[in-house]
């Protein structure tokens, strides 16, 4: 006996059109090119995953290196300043901590600046 393929099809397209869903004309509605438009926007999403981890280390960097020189202190010899002093703390904490928390990031840039 043959196996019949209309029901696993069926499912198959029906979850290309529904993640095609709000798609702009046939894009929405014609299965061959609703595939095309869903794979071409996984993929811009997948890439976007990425990305988002880049534009935010760049945010925290940039907060950072606000913070650091109204304390008196570049980005970079803050940061070595923290190393040396032997504080370990990520990027994403220490971005934080300036915007939100300025006396602690004040202290730590003091801290930081006698260990340089």
């Amino acid at each position: 006996m043959r196996i019949k393929r209309s029901v696993n099809a069926l499912k198959k397209r029906r979850k290309i059109l529904r993640l095609a869903k709000g798609y702009f004309g046939n894009k929405s509605k014609n299965y061959r090119i609703a595939r095309e438009a869903v794979m071409k926007s996984l993929n811009y999403a997948y890439v976007g995953r990425k990305l988002r981890k880049r534009d935010m280390r760049s945010l925290w960097i940039a907060r950072i290196n606000a913070a650091a020189r109204l304390n008196g202190l570049s980005y970079s010899k803050f940061m070595h300043g923290l190393k040396v002093a032997g504080i370990n703390l990520n990027r994403k904490v220490l971005a934080d901590m300036a915007v939100s928390d300025a006396a602690g990031f004040a202290a730590l840039a003091e801290k930081a600046k006698a260990a340089v």
